[in-house]
């Protein structure tokens, strides 16, 4: 049986890709169609930073073509790639190998739940099938290991290419390393910048991270040191910041996206997510007390121009959870699981927007001139 190729490709036009809205024909996703009597060979180009959906688009077009020649037996062959182009983590020439995406969290003020937010992030993207790390960059106050239940382990070392590195502790799948599996737990982090920013490039280069599509990076809070060698170190793809709706975290919030949407960094903010925005009693579940104010980090980022990634609300379960080293998003059936999965996938969209609209990003120079700090481009 000859196949047709203009059936193929108006059949075609019944997929859609996730986070693309335009069905693949539509969006160009493919490129082109070829029939060789009974085989088809579809040429599809993927600008998602996520395998399982590359996965989901072969299965689609598949059983989709074999669903229009049913009587036939038809071969279905399908070329993916990706545009090198749109890799956003180029630096110096050359990328930082097997990280795809680099999610740095921030908050102005400490006390905001910008640690909570990126853990049960980072185990909800697990959950939807990413490849996921997370880098605890808050030295002076790690959380990351008691969240995740692993405050005893210690990193081992292991040889990749000749090379001794460290080998990241995993739990709930999330890859994870933090100074605090380096130090004890009643042990004080009393170091300056150079030191801690010395740490920090040896967990981030010195690691056998593997294949991630995503990194989150839970920074300290407000704008400091850390934050500046940081983004001196790694491409960063773009920031998430946290914050309560009260007046004086939305103060210390604006004052985050502005480190990162200012000129000399230029990092992008893929949104703002307002935690601990409302409590509803168990009681009455259907009533709001909007306890620190209401929707003040939404309307921060309206004014400020950037998209508004959701909110989180005030749940007992959500602290002990964290104080018991199991993420609260994990809670099969909850809320908070419904929650964390609204935020998760806005920040994959925009995630995924940024790279098709924006160029690479590139690490930031940072050099010492006159007793002042200056910040350039590499």
């Amino acid at each position: 049986m000859k196949l047709d190729r203009k059936e193929i490709l108006k059949a075609l036009e019944s997929i859609s890709i996730a986070g693309e809205g335009k069905n693949m024909v539509e969006s160009g996703a493919v490129t082109n169609v070829v029939t060789f009597g009974d085989e088809a060979v579809v040429d599809l180009v993927l600008h998602t930073p996520a395998m399982h959906i590359k996965k989901r688009a072969e299965d689609d077009i598949r059983k989709t073509i074999l669903e229009l020649f049913p009587s036939a037996k038809v071969k279905v062959n399908i070329k993916v790639e990706a545009p090198a182009a749109t890799n956003p983590n180029e630096i110096k020439g050359k990328t930082i190998p097997g990280i795809k995406n680099i999610i740095a969290v921030a908050s102005g003020k400490g006390g905001v739940g910008k640690s909570t937010v990126t853990a049960n992030l980072a185990v909800t993207l697990a959950k939807m099938g990413f490849n996921v790390g997370v880098l605890d960059a808050d030295i002076y106050g790690p959380s990351m290991p008691i969240m995740f239940d692993v405050e005893s382990e210690k990193p081992v070392s292991v040889t990749v290419d000749g090379k001794s590195k460290m080998k990241p502790i995993e739990s709930y799948e999330v890859k994870m390393l933090s100074i605090g599996f380096f130090t004890a737990p009643s042990q004080a982090v009393i170091w300056r910048g150079p030191m801690a920013s010395k740490a920090l490039n040896q967990m981030i280069f010195d690691a056998d991270w593997g294949e991630l599509d995503f990194m989150l990076i839970d920074l300290p809070p407000g704008t400091g040191d850390i934050h500046l060698s940081i983004m001196q170190s790694l491409p960063i793809t773009g920031a998430v910041v946290v914050s309560t709706p009260q007046a004086v975290a939305l103060a210390d919030a604006k004052k985050g996206v502005s480190m990162f949407l200012s000129e000399s960094i230029n990092v992008p903010v893929l949104g703002i997510i307002e935690n601990m925005a409302y409590f509803t009693p168990e009681e009455l579940p259907n009533n709001k007390y909007y306890i620190f104010g209401k929707e003040g980090a939404r309307n921060l980022a309206e004014d400020l121009g950037v998209p508004f990634l959701g909110e989180v609300p005030i749940v007992q379960s959500i602290r002990e959870a964290g104080d018991y080293g199991r993420p609260a998003a994990m809670q099969t059936g909850s809320v908070i699981e419904t929650v964390f999965e609204e935020i998760t996938r806005n920040v994959v969209q925009e995630t995924v927007r940024r790279n098709e609209n924006l160029p690479p990003s590139e690490a930031i120079k940072i050099t010492t001139m006159a007793g002042c700090s200056a910040v350039n481009k590499k």
